[in-house]
C-alpha cells in the first residue's frame, strides 16, 4: 500500500477493533474492501490520505460497477470506503468527506421469504420427540422463532444468558450490541425441558460442562452448519420445501407475525437488534403482501374467485 494509506488504514481497523468492538468478521471485511480501495487509488497516482477526493471515490464505484460486481456488494464497500475516510476527518487527517454527496448505488430489495404460521407449526410438530437430540431441536426452534434471534446469536448462547424466571435471554448481537429478547411460555418450557432431560444426556460423564446453552452429540457447542443441516430434516420431515426453510426464514416469521398480529414497529426492531428502523420496515410490506395473496385468493374479483353472476 502508499506509504500514507496503509498506516491510515491500520488506525481506522484498530478504532474500529479496539473503540467501536465491531467483530474479527467485520473487521475483515472492512480491511478486504479497503484493500481494495487502496489498490484504485494507487493506480489512480493517489499515495496519501489527504489527497483523496470525490472524484475517486465515484471513479472507484464506476470500476467496480464495470467489473460486474453486484448492487449489494458495492453498497458495502462504500459503506466500508465512508466510515475509512470519516475516521480520516475526524482524526485532523483528512480535510472533508470525499463521500458526501455519493450516492448509494441502486438496490432493489426483495421482500424476505417468510413462512406460514402453520408452516411454521409443522415443523415444530416435525421437531418433537422425546430423544435429547429432538428436544435439543425443538427448544432451539422455539427460541429462534419465539425469540427472532440470528442464527450465530443462536448457537453462541451462553447457559448464562438465560433468565428464565424474568422470561428472556441476554443476546450479544452485530457488533457485540447487547440487547434483551422476551421468552415466550412454549421457547421457556422447551428450554426447561432441554436442561432437565437433553443437556445432561448430551454432556455425558464430561467434568467440565461447555458455556454454550445448546450442545451437540459431542457435548460441544452447536455449530451454525449442525443447526442448519437439523433444521433441512425436520423441514424435509414436516412436509415443508427446503428451499423455503433456513434460519433466517424463522426470524423473518417471528418479525412478520408479530407485526400482523399489531405489534408495535420499534419493539419489533428492538427486539431483532436491528440499528435502522428501515431495516424492519420491510416486513410491513411482507404483511401487505399477505394481505393481497388472501384478496386473490378469497375475494370475487381475486384470481381465486368466481366472477358473480349479473
Amino acid at each position: 500500500m502508499p506509504a500514507d494509506l496503509a498506516p491510515a488504514v491500520d488506525r481506522f481497523l484498530h478504532h474500529a477493533a479496539v473503540e467501536r468492538g465491531l467483530s474479527p468478521r467485520t473487521l475483515e471485511a472492512y480491511g478486504r474492501d479497503l484493500a481494495r480501495f487502496v489498490d484504485h487509488l494507487e493506480a489512480s497516482g493517489v499515495e496519501r490520505l489527504a489527497a483523496v477526493g470525490r472524484p475517486h471515490v465515484t471513479a472507484f464505484l464506476e470500476a467496480l460497477e464495470r467489473e460486474g460486481l453486484a448492487v449489494r456488494s458495492r453498497n458495502r464497500m462504500l459503506v466500508s470506503v465512508r466510515r475509512f475516510v470519516r475516521h480520516g476527518v475526524a482524526t485532523g487527517r483528512l480535510a472533508e468527506d470525499p463521500t458526501e454527496g455519493v450516492a448509494s448505488p441502486r438496490l432493489g430489495r426483495p421482500l424476505p421469504k417468510v413462512l406460514r404460521p402453520q408452516e411454521t407449526e409443522a415443523l415444530l410438530a416435525a421437531a418433537a420427540g422425546d430423544a435429547p437430540l429432538k428436544v435439543r431441536d425443538c427448544a432451539m426452534l422455539e427460541v429462534l422463532y419465539g425469540g427472532g434471534l440470528r442464527v450465530s446469536e443462536l448457537v453462541e448462547l451462553p447457559a448464562a444468558a438465560l433468565d428464565a424466571r424474568a422470561g428472556f435471554v441476554r443476546v450479544f448481537g452485530k457488533g457485540r450490541k447487547e440487547r434483551i429478547v422476551p421468552l415466550g411460555e412454549p421457547a421457556l418450557a422447551a428450554i426447561a425441558r432441554y436442561l432437565d432431560e437433553a443437556r445432561p444426556a448430551l454432556l455425558g460423564k464430561s467434568r467440565r460442562s461447555p458455556e454454550a446453552l445448546f450442545l451437540s452429540r459431542r457435548g460441544t457447542g452447536m455449530t451454525r452448519q449442525n443447526f442448519f443441516a437439523r433444521l433441512r430434516g425436520i423441514a424435509r420431515a414436516a412436509g415443508v420445501p427446503t428451499d423455503r426453510v433456513s434460519p433466517h426464514v424463522l426470524r423473518h416469521a417471528f418479525a412478520t407475525d408479530l407485526l400482523e398480529g399489531g405489534a408495535d414497529l420499534r419493539a419489533v426492531q428492538t427486539m431483532l437488534g436491528h440499528a435502522d428502523l428501515s431495516t424492519t420496515q420491510i416486513y410491513t410490506h411482507v404483511s401487505r403482501g399477505r394481505l393481497r395473496e388472501l384478496v386473490e385468493a378469497h375475494h370475487p374479483r381475486g384470481r381465486g374467485g368466481s366472477e358473480p353472476n349479473r
